[in-house]
Formats: structure tokens, C-alpha cells, sequence
């Protein structure tokens, strides 16, 4: 359970509603995303593609592409090297697409998880050079590589790094002041350069990658193709921005959620072979494709590649020739991240018994799992980190010492706090809520100790917050407002659903569903005696907790009796969205509830 904030923001709600012909509900639902000024509105309600900034704007972008169309005159052979997570193979893919229809000798290098490690380094900078490749251009990757872009220079090589990370950097010791630590690449193209006049500066890989091919296209003089055909490869690649912007976690606001609302659009009727069949093999067609079947269906196919096995697995079923050999490649993926939700559960619940038994919490997380795949430590910490509300590291025995994934919290910017450490890692990076390490065993406890020792978080910083629009009686959750509420979709990350209150609401009776038991559906009842389906997707074993708490152990079991309870019925108060579920071609209205008190 998490700690309830209802928003009290205030505007004239009208004036907005008359304006651009909402309801007011809907007019408040946008003031409490901090929509206030005409143009913010608008843009949110009715932007497209066309009110996305310019991309020459991003520090050396021209530079980059004056590059690649010289490298591409001149048939020099060019590598896309990548990362090996969705951001990564699906940045590869739009270069790899792009750089070839505009008539480049190009092909693509994903590093192993494993063997490789994140990003450029000597032995791939090597295999591309006995291989006479002329140039490599990096994406999702490529910020921190200072060392290896100065052994690829002093062999000859021609080096362009696209990257959406934070900038390495170094504090001077007496002022205090940083200064950015930049590999010497001929281009660099990261919108988080101090010098990047992009104002929307939190896009991931594949949209950096996006809108170099945008000037790449406009500026390309082979003309090899037609406009249509131009048109149709900017759709196709806008598919897999929108893809890894949702997988990356990327805030959806300004540019992100205008490229992920217009990519859902496309991704609907995919023209990608593979695309379609990793749709098809997850039972999704008859869906409307979702922020949520990207992040958690169709993502953690392409990541279990990367993870698992190879992430040019997950690449090679984008670039699929025909239909039967997407669908055969599609159906390896879906097991393989079917093998990977197995491992995952596994190393959480080691790594929660590890926890239990802390008789105090530490601040910051440090847990040590020596035999979990190093390739789910990020999907664990995530896990631990939602669980107790702290930021989390999760450590794991690799070949040569320590790798760990960290996840952390809002008040915590965990790139920093790592960076004070630095000492410790043979390799790191990541940014604010996430990050990466290499390390000796041997300084694990050192870790710990520092982490905890420099932290600052206070007791309110690990308690969740959920923020809900307004207190909203269950009458009012109808079709009507479903189809308003539609209008601020996309919904994720920095643009959440809209979430209402009700009190004393009866559960009247229920089941628990799914393989995993993990989904309770319900009848229940509200105060004037009207009656609603409820389905919870959440923490059934502590919603048990609470409900043998709220009215004891005989009585929240007769939930599940069969028998609605009526006079005997549990009552809670309630945080929910209305949603419309469709079963055999049939709808009807459901409550969603997320939270209870």
C-alpha cells in the first residue's frame, strides 16, 4: 500500500473545457499533469510529427551525417555497433535500414552480453578492422568509450557515436565545478551534450538514431528510391522509436509521447514481418496495441535475445526476409523469455529472503547473488526496488570479478552516487534511476559501506507515492468517461493513467485467477447499493494480508465462498481506473483497482 495524494491543483477549468471541448473532468485530468498554457495543451491533445524540434539542432548532428554521406559515396564500409537490449537493437535497426536504403555498405555488430560486455570495445574495434570496415557508428552506446575510440583513431578508423547516456565527467577538486569527459570521435550526436541546442533532451537511443536518419534522408543525394518509399521506411523506423522509448522507460512528455502515440498507430498494422509475428505468436491481434503490450510482451521478447542468447536473434527478426522465418524466429523468442520470467522469479525471491532478514533496512540495497544470471540482475533489482522502496543493486559473479544492474528511487540520482565511488569499478554507467557496474568481489562490502555511509535519503523518500486525479464515486465510471480519458493516452511513464478514489466499498465475493494465482476478480458494491465487476493484477499474497487484517481470517475467506456476502461484506477504500474488458467479441465496464486502504 502506498501513501495517497488526491491533486488539488486549481485553473478554470471551464474556460479549458470550452476552449478545446473537453469536459471539465477532462480539463482537470490535464491541469494535474501541469498542462496549463494554450500551446502546452494543445500540443498534448493534437501534436504530430510536425512539432517535434529540429534535429539539426543536436550538437554535431550535421557533422555526423556530412560523415556518412561521404563514407556512403565513396561505398566505404560502414558497422552499426549497438547494445544488446531493446533501445539497442532497435537504434541498430533503424541505422542498419536507413544507412542501406540511402546506399551504404553497411552491416551490424551486437556486443555479447556476456563475453563483450555494454558498448565499443578493443577486440570489436579489432574484428572491424580485419574486416576492412572503414567506419563504425555506434548507437545506444559509445558516451564512455574514451579509451577505445582513441585506440580506433590511432588505428585509421572513422568513428561516430549516437548515444542518448549521460556525459562522463570529472569535478575539479577546488571549485567544485565539472567538466564533460568526451571520447575524440570525429562526430558526437547525444542530446545531453552541455552544447545540444535540442531542447527535449531525455529521448532515447533509437530516437537519436531516428532523427539522424531524418537528415540523413533529406540531405541524401543518391535518390535511389521514391517518395512513397521514403515515406514507408520513416514509418517502419518511427514503429521502433516508439518501441524502445516505451522499453527504455523513457518519460512519455513532449516529443517522446508524440513519437510513441504516432508509432502505436503504425505498429497496429506493422508492415515489419517480424514485428507482426512476435504480435502474432504473443496472441495480440485482435488488441489494441498498448503501451503496455510494448513494455511487457513484445520488449521482453526482443530483450530476452540479449539476455539469453544473442541480441542479433532479436535483430535478425526484424531484418526477416518472409513470413515463415519471422514466425519461426519469433516463436524462439517468446520461449526464451518464458525461460527468463522463470530465472527472474527465482533470483527475486533469493534475493527477498536475503532482505527478510535484515533486522533494519539499509538505505541503499547491496545484495550479492552470486549464481543469478548476470543477464536478469537489472529485472531483479527493479523487482526488490518496487518491493521495498529502495534503491537496489543487484550484484552477481561474472567472468572476470562483479557485474550488477542498480534501479533506483526518484530522490536518489544513482549515476552520481556511483560516480563518488568510481574508485571501485573497472567498468560503469547509467544514468539517474538506473545504472551498470563491473567490480571485484572483493569490494562488495566497501561498496555497501560507502553507499549507505554518503547516503541522504530521508524515512519519507522510501515510501511510495501514489498520486490520484480526484475522489470520484463508481456512477461516474462509465463508457463516456472511458472514451475522454482516451484522448491523454498514451499512458506510462511520466504520463500515468488517471487514477480516482472511492470509499467504503463492499467486496461482496471473488476468485483468484491465472497459472501463477497472481489476479483476483470480484464483485463488489458501492455505498447506494449498485454493483461492478473489480479485477486486481497485484500483490495477491499481501491484498490476502490486508484483507485478514481488515476483517479477520473466517471472513475474507468466505470471499471466495461463492455466496456474495452482502451484510458480512469486507469494506476498503479503493484506487482505481474504469476500463472496458473484452471477452468471446463481448464487452462490458470493469473496475481496475491498483491500491486499497
Amino acid at each position: 500500500m502506498a501513501k495517497w495524494m488526491v491533486a488539488a491543483k486549481k485553473a478554470d477549468f471551464n474556460k479549458i473545457s470550452r476552449e478545446f471541448r473537453i469536459t471539465p473532468m477532462t480539463a482537470r485530468l490535464l491541469r494535474n499533469r501541469d498542462l496549463i498554457q494554450e500551446d502546452e495543451i494543445r500540443e498534448y491533445l493534437y501534436g504530430d510529427l510536425e512539432s517535434l524540434g529540429d534535429p539539426h539542432m543536436l550538437a554535431d548532428m550535421d557533422k555526423a551525417v556530412q560523415i556518412l554521406q561521404q563514407k556512403i559515396l565513396a561505398h566505404r564500409k560502414i558497422r552499426v555497433i549497438g547494445d544488446y537490449d531493446v533501445d539497442g537493437i532497435c537504434s541498430s535497426y533503424i541505422l542498419l535500414s536507413g544507412i542501406r536504403f540511402c546506399g551504404g555498405d553497411v552491416d551490424c555488430v551486437l556486443p555479447d552480453r556476456i563475453r563483450d560486455g555494454y558498448g565499443l570495445n578493443e577486440e570489436l574495434i579489432q574484428n572491424a578492422l580485419e574486416e576492412n570496415t572503414d567506419t563504425i557508428i555506434t548507437c545506444d552506446n559509445g558516451i564512455a568509450a574514451v579509451q577505445q575510440t582513441i585506440y580506433a583513431k590511432e588505428h585509421g578508423m572513422t568513428i561516430v557515436i549516437t548515444d542518448h547516456h549521460e556525459i562522463p565527467f570529472e569535478t575539479e577538486e577546488h571549485s567544485g565545478e565539472t567538466r564533460e569527459i568526451l571520447p575524440p570521435a570525429d562526430a558526437i550526436v547525444d542530446p545531453k551534450r552541455a552544447d545540444s541546442a535540442y531542447e527535449f533532451r531525455e529521448i532515447c537511443g533509437a530516437v537519436v538514431a531516428f532523427r539522424l536518419l531524418q537528415v540523413l534522408m533529406e540531405q541524401n543525394s543518391m535518390q535511389l528510391h521514391t517518395d512513397s518509399e521514403r515515406r514507408n521506411l520513416m514509418d517502419e523506423m518511427l514503429e521502433f522509436a516508439a518501441l524502445a522509448t516505451v522499453c527504455d522507460v523513457m518519460e512519455l512528455r513532449g516529443e517522446n509521447r508524440v513519437i510513441v502515440k504516432e508509432g502505436l498507430k503504425k505498429i497496429q498494422n506493422s508492415q515489419n514481418a517480424g514485428l507482426r509475428a512476435l504480435i502474432h505468436v504473443n496472441q495480440l491481434e485482435e488488441k489494441k496495441i498498448s503501451c503496455y503490450h510494448l513494455g511487457y510482451i513484445i520488449g521482453p521478447c526482443l530483450n530476452a535475445t540479449g539476455r539469453l542468447d544473442s541480441a542479433l536473434r532479436g535483430l535478425s527478426l526484424l531484418t526477416a526476409d518472409s513470413v515463415q522465418e519471422a514466425a519461426r524466429i519469433a516463436g524462439d523468442l517468446k520461449a526464451l523469455n518464458d525461460s527468463r520470467k522463470d530465472m527472474t522469479g527465482q533470483n527475486v525471491d533469493a534475493a527477498v529472503s536475503i532482505v527478510e532478514k535484515y533486522s533494519e533496512l539499509p538505505d541503499v540495497l547491496v545484495i550479492f547473488l552470486p549464481e543469478c544470471h548476470e543477464s536478469i540482475a537489472g529485472i531483479v533489482a527493479g523487482r526488490i526496488r518496487e518491493k521495498y522502496g529502495r534503491p537496489t543493486l543487484i550484484l552477481t559473479r561474472a567472468e572476470n570479478g562483479v557485474k550488477g544492474s542498480g534501479r533506483s528511487v526518484p530522490a536518489y540520482d544513482m549515476y552520481r552516487e556511483l560516480n563518488r565511488c568510481s574508485d571501485l569499478f573497472t567498468k560503469f554507467g547509467g544514468h539517474k534511476m538506473a545504472a551498470g557496474l563491473s567490480m571485484k568481489e572483493a569490494d562488495i562490502q566497501e561498496l555497501k559501506k560507502r553507499l549507505n555511509d554518503a547516503c541522504t535519503l530521508q524515512k519519507g523518500d522510501f515510501e511510495e507515492i501514489l498520486h490520484i486525479d480526484m475522489e470520484m464515486p463508481l456512477p461516474y465510471a462509465d463508457r463516456k468517461l472511458i472514451q475522454e480519458i482516451s484522448l491523454l493516452e498514451p499512458f506510462g511513464n511520466g504520463n500515468a493513467r488517471p487514477l480516482f478514489a472511492v470509499r467504503n466499498v463492499s467486496i461482496l465475493s471473488g476468485r483468484i485467477l491465472g497459472r501463477n494465482r497472481n489476479c483476483g476478480k470480484y464483485k463488489i458494491m458501492d455505498e447506494n447499493g449498485q454493483k461492478y465487476d473489480m479485477i486486481y493484477f497485484g500483490d495477491m499474497d499481501r491484498w490476502q494480508k490486508f484483507l485478514e487484517e481488515k476483517a479477520g481470517k473466517v471472513q475474507s475467506e468466505q470471499i471466495y465462498s461463492g455466496v456474495d456476502l452482502q451484510r458480512d461484506a469486507v469494506k476498503i477504500n479503493m484506487a482505481y481506473y474504469p476500463d472496458i474488458n473484452s471477452y468471446q467479441g463481448r464487452e462490458s465496464l470493469q473496475i481496475v483497482m491498483t491500491d486499497y486502504m
